[in-house]
């Protein structure tokens, strides 16, 4: 596994296309104006930072800039599923959240920022998993999810063999990597490296983790729903 210390770039929006930047730019307008918008974040330089310069941290890594099908699991509102989305026009996002008041708020999203390669799966990722959503992604993003071995339960069975997790965390826990070592054969995920972000992130001590998918699906995944997060598979 890959610890990368260097200076992180973040890809500059005035590289974006035209409609990109429009879709981001309303997306921080509903952020900030919408107080019922599942986000705690109201100022717009701040959303800015926290939700936009936070989600575009991931296209740093050249698997998730050039996958074609994108899973965001415990999408939330919508980031950094819905930024990529606008960021990635050639990709297919889809927003993968179980809360309907969420879901709710994200479809408001795409119609107002006018991202049409976006969309909503309200329901449980490992319900998503076991019919439609399996093996079906060449990369899935987390961010503020779960433990790593929980998020890597999650994705390991809508990934195609040799997809990609990109999971943004805060500061890096060794029990958590330790964790997720451990899991790594049962899971078919393996870990591949771990970026510090610096001082663009939505959380002080930001790093990206990197992890890939090994081999085929393992028989037991998906368990059933919460089982990740209440039981976690150990080496």
């Amino acid at each position: 596994m890959t610890d990368a210390s260097a200076p992180f770039e973040l890809p500059a929006l005035a590289d974006l296309p035209e409609p990109a930047r429009r879709s981001l730019a309303a997306l921080v307008g509903l952020v900030s104006a919408d107080r019922s918008a599942p986000s705690s974040v109201r100022d717009p330089d701040e959303a800015w930072r926290v939700h936009i310069a936070d989600s575009l941290t991931g296209l740093e890594f050249g698997e998730l800039a050039s996958a074609r099908t994108i899973a965001d699991v415990g999408a939330g509102a919508g980031f950094p599923g819905l930024v990529l989305a606008a960021a990635l026009p050639d990709a297919q996002v889809s927003l993968v959240e179980a809360t309907r008041r969420k879901c709710e708020f994200m479809r408001e999203a795409i119609d107002s920022a006018a991202i049409a390669n976006a969309r909503v799966v309200c329901e449980r990722s490992e319900t998503w998993a076991a019919a439609e959503g399996r093996e079906s992604c060449d990369a899935v993003t987390a961010r503020a999810v779960g433990r790593l071995s929980t998020v890597a339960e999650l994705a390991s069975p809508l990934l195609v063999e040799g997809g990609v997790l990109l999971v943004w965390k805060g500061r890096r826990d060794p029990d958590q990597e330790a964790e997720l070592e451990g899991a790594a054969d049962r899971l078919a995920m393996e870990p591949a490296e771990i970026r510090a972000v610096g001082p663009y992130a939505g959380s002080r001590h930001r790093h990206l983790h990197l992890i890939r998918k090994s081999g085929p699906t393992p028989d037991e995944l998906p368990r059933r729903p919460g089982l990740a997060k209440k039981r976690p598979l150990s080496g």
